[in-house]
């Protein structure tokens, strides 16, 4: 299993994951989403390794959105090129015709944060069942394990039953971390929370004691650096482990381990995958700027971010079934 890019390999919830394969009269709603680990701040943007098509693809995710990055992989360099341009102008806030450092900040964040409540409106009647404008936890809990807890039997002899018996619990101990006011029940922005908990303050506790459980397998409370490894590597094919992984272990040892007692604790995990002093969004477009400011002002003109518009955009045409008749200008 390859590393992509420069992002942590993403792991999913697999309650309603196996109700949709094995229980096909289930509600088609979504599970929970086990984020990516958030990678520590990258080296001086000096030192980085050359680009390439594959890791692009992280940038035009942090610069368009998920949705948006597909639909832009449809479309000819020109059409990509003309889109882009109309996005720049509204980047540049202040109309002098340039784009800075902050103002891409700026975009960034408002472009994942489009994305987080696009996604929540998204679900949001799979849910709703009784259409009151509220989830309580006995709806998600139908929507998502209904037929797992109406039909037991069919699960008693697999490793499915496993799963849901873990993933329960886990939901609702989410939910009642998101649910603020204690009433079982979810408001749009208490629903956010609870799909996308690495956005909230309140939240923090459960992504770290989240990650601890996914990357704990011998569940003695710690990641060892053999499960910090696992996490993102398979040793499939028993061969010798690639460079980067022999990187993460130095990783590890060096940045993780901050006691150097040979395991993380929650205090460490939380310090790995909640830097107090990272930006994700003031990285990106640092790294945006640096990598397209031909005269070196730090600063972007249109002409720069076009004559590198692959990296903001890119256009691979690959087909991905969207309807290119959307207007996605609105950007």
């Amino acid at each position: 299993m390859a590393r992509g890019g420069r992002r942590r390999l993403q792991g999913l919830a697999l309650g309603l994951l196996l109700a949709l394969v094995l229980a096909p009269r289930a509600l088609r709603a979504k599970p929970t989403v086990r984020k990516e680990r958030v990678v520590r701040p990258d080296s001086e943007l000096g030192e980085r390794p050359p680009e390439d098509n594959q890791s692009f693809q992280y940038d035009h995710e942090a610069f368009l959105g998920k949705e948006d990055s597909k639909t832009f992989d449809q479309l000819t360099p020109d059409e990509s090129k003309e889109r882009l341009g109309k996005i720049v102008d509204r980047i540049d806030s202040d109309g002098d015709g340039f784009v800075t450092t902050e103002e891409l900040k700026i975009w960034i964040k408002r472009v994942q944060k489009r994305y987080i409540y696009d996604n929540v409106a998204k679900v949001w009647k799979d849910y709703d069942r009784d259409k009151d404008d509220k989830i309580s936890w006995e709806e998600y809990k139908q929507a998502t394990y209904g037929y797992y807890l109406g039909n037991p039997a069919e699960f008693q002899d697999s490793s499915d039953h496993h799963t849901f018996k873990k993933m329960l619990p886990r939901d609702e101990r989410r939910f009642k971390a998101a649910d603020l006011d204690g009433d079982l029940t979810a408001t749009r922005e208490e629903f956010t929370a609870f799909l996308h908990p690495e956005e909230f303050e309140h939240m923090k506790e459960i992504v770290v004691l989240e990650t601890l459980e996914d990357i704990d397998k011998n569940g003695d409370g710690f990641v060892d650096q053999d499960e910090y490894i696992a996490d993102m590597f398979s040793h499939e094919d028993n061969g010798p482990e690639p460079d980067w992984v022999l990187s993460e272990r130095e990783q590890f040892n060096d940045f993780r381990d901050l006691n150097k007692d040979g395991k993380l604790d929650k205090d460490e995990i939380r310090h790995w995958i909640l830097p107090q002093d990272y930006d994700h969004a003031q990285a990106e477009a640092r790294h945006l700027v640096y990598e397209s400011d031909k005269n070196k002002d730090e600063k972007l003109t249109k002409e720069e971010i076009l004559d590198n518009w692959n990296m903001f955009v890119g256009s691979q045409a690959t087909n991905y079934g969207e309807d290119l008749t959307k207007n996605h200008d609105e950007l």
